[in-house]
């Protein structure tokens, strides 16, 4: 049996109709949503709230958690709100619940001038430099973590959390579909791609955050019970699990964000045809950064890329076999064919408009979910 669930980040311009990432944006102004917001008392325990106390809701703010001598947060830079499902055991519940819960967000935000935009990366800022600098205890907090030391990476990025797990899988086996995914993720980012902006004008690619990220930052994330069962290695590929629901959970963390949650349906379900699929035996404990980068700049222009993304596509459908929710896979065979990208168009869009401003207004009205 499967389990599925989703964690998107959204991005939004103000009132002003500025990007309102964390030079521009209090915690208390997202914050002020998300007490708006309702709380469901049976989302927990399988929801986890977290030391800071931020994570309430399934809206929850995103954001950089600032200290000063103790484990107490005293502050948030914030990026933008966080939905997250509840876990689900089919893939059109999660979808249903997200696009119910963005609809509810974006009503919300509405109040306070604020309206989500389809953003994967900061489009003007390049980098995240937190104010007043850090102090000596986060530094040493930090240092102690190896993952966190790229918050400055996190800050500018958006993307979804791809959660996924098999029940009775054993300990080896979840690492082994983790290092699968990680394998074969820039064969399976660009059918997710939407950040071709970079610095306030157009980036000489279609995914800037994977140019970025992905290498520094894990493409995929195992969560296991036991500190023995963890591997070595930076980025992390294995993680103690925090709560009881996220034993043997597979995030896959690489993709960009979508504006139409129908290709978050169609990407579980190439997950899923993943872990069925006994055909496809490469293997990767890191992210390989390189063809990441490749990938990130030609996408499916790029026959190795396009050869590759067709391979893992056609055996996660052959995987599936006639299990229902492998409809859900025909935006990606569109894509392929096509060899265009939700980038391709955002690209077409700001030739017309020059601006970034006036193409991610038009983003998430395309029917979502």
């Amino acid at each position: 049996m499967f389990l599925f669930g989703i964690e998107h980040e959204v991005a939004f311009l103000n009132k002003e109709g500025k990007f309102a990432d964390f030079y521009h944006t209090k915690f208390a102004d997202f914050n002020q949503i998300i007490e708006r917001l309702p709380t469901y008392p049976s989302d927990y325990p399988q929801l986890r709230i977290g030391d800071a106390g931020i994570k309430i809701k399934r809206w929850y703010i995103e954001g950089f958690e600032r200290f000063a001598d103790s484990d107490k947060v005293i502050d948030c830079h914030a990026k933008g709100i966080e939905i997250r499902t509840t876990i689900h055991s089919d893939i059109q519940g999660a979808i249903t619940e997200l696009s119910e819960s963005f609809d509810l967000l974006r009503e919300v935000a509405a109040n306070f001038g604020f309206s989500p935009v389809l953003v994967s990366f900061n489009p003007y800022n390049l980098v995240f430099e937190p104010q007043p600098p850090l102090t000596d205890y986060e530094i040493k907090q930090l240092e102690a973590y190896p993952d966190e030391q790229t918050a400055n990476i996190h800050m500018v990025t958006y993307g979804p959390d791809l959660n996924i797990s098999v029940a009775d899988l054993s300990t080896e086996g979840v690492i082994d579909i983790g290092k699968k995914l990680t394998y074969y993720s820039p064969y399976i980012v660009p059918f997710s791609y939407s950040s071709p902006f970079y610095n306030g004008g157009l980036w000489d690619g279609l995914s800037v955050r994977t140019f970025i990220r992905t290498g520094k930052r894990p493409a995929a994330l195992v969560f296991l019970e036991k500190q023995e069962q963890l591997i070595n290695s930076i980025p992390s590929l294995t993680k103690i699990a925090r709560i009881p629901s996220e034993v043997g959970r597979i995030e896959f963390k690489a993709c960009d964000s979508c504006d139409d949650f129908l290709i978050y349906a169609a990407l579980l379900t190439l997950l899923k045809g993943l872990v069925l699929d006994k055909t496809l035996l490469g293997r990767a404990t890191v992210p390989d950064a390189a063809l990441h980068q490749l990938s990130a700049k030609e996408a499916f222009d790029n026959e190795d890329i396009f050869q590759n993304a067709t391979k893992v596509l056609q055996a996660a459908e052959v995987a599936l076999g006639d299990d229902p929710d492998v409809h859900y896979l025909r935006p990606l065979k569109v894509l392929l064919a096509k060899r265009k990208t939700r980038s391709h168009e955002l690209i077409e869009m700001f030739h017309h408009v020059s601006s970034i401003e006036e193409v991610i207004k038009q983003t998430y009205h395309a029917g979502i979910g």
